[in-house]
């Protein structure tokens, strides 16, 4: 396993933004199976009233199927885009250690599947493990509800996304400042061989440290796996 070393960054993620970092980068989140819901509805419909075992119930099944597969791939291809945009911006990575399974039996599970937030960080830890960085999970609890820059903590209403400390006058957006809290718990519990990197103008690490140029692209260009 990689130790922890250089730059490090938390990652929160959430239903409103699909994630926020402590570099105060939010990611909109996009909706994969709710936008070709409608689409997918139809093609069932269709498919029930086909003769079971039938040419055309068996044409019928395989456009459902396609649309499924499009879907998941679109998902997939999504998530390995934004694993190595955080690649390129940090050298050790903190996320959550939100048990994700219960996150979708809630009344936001539809969406909360949607996302697919489960199948990112598994995605993230894989693409840190190929380009050498270092990945970890840190202690969820109480990370929306602590103020990164003095530990003070508040019972703000979860509708509230400004955070303001009536302490140390710190004030983010609520999801940033919950990425850098997980940030700050990471470095913590794990600390660096080596210390802080700035990041070059087009936000991509540089230096003697960085060998992963040419996964050096934006999320909307398009990154291919590393080779084995």
């Amino acid at each position: 396993e990689n130790p922890a070393f250089g730059r490090a960054i938390g990652v929160d993620v959430g239903l409103i933004d699909f994630l926020a970092t402590s570099d105060n980068l939010t990611i909109p989140r996009p909706r994969f199976f709710i936008d070709l819901q409608r689409e997918l509805k139809l093609l069932q419909r269709r498919a029930s009233r086909k003769k079971k075992r039938s040419k055309n119930y068996e044409k019928a099944q395989i456009k459902v199927a396609r649309l499924h597969h499009q879907i998941g791939n679109t998902r997939k291809d999504f998530h390995l885009k934004v694993a190595h945009q955080l690649c390129d911006q940090a050298d050790s990575i903190f996320v959550e250690d939100i048990d994700y399974r219960v996150m979708a039996k809630g009344f936001l599970g539809k969406h909360s599947l949607d996302a697919g937030f489960g199948q990112f960080r598994e995605f993230l830890k894989w693409v840190c493990w190929k380009r050498g960085k270092f990945f970890a999970e840190v202690d969820h609890k109480g990370t929306s509800k602590q103020c990164p820059e003095c530990g003070t903590e508040w019972d703000n209403n979860l509708s509230i996304r400004w955070h303001t400390c009536d302490e140390c006058g710190y004030s983010n957006h609520r999801d940033v400042a919950s990425a850098e809290v997980m940030r700050n718990r990471g470095i913590n519990k794990y600390p660096r061989t080596i210390g802080e990197r700035k990041l070059s103008a087009d936000s991509v690490l540089s230096g003697v440290l960085y060998l992963d140029k040419c996964y050096a692209e934006t999320l909307n260009r398009e990154v291919k796996k590393p080779a084995p």
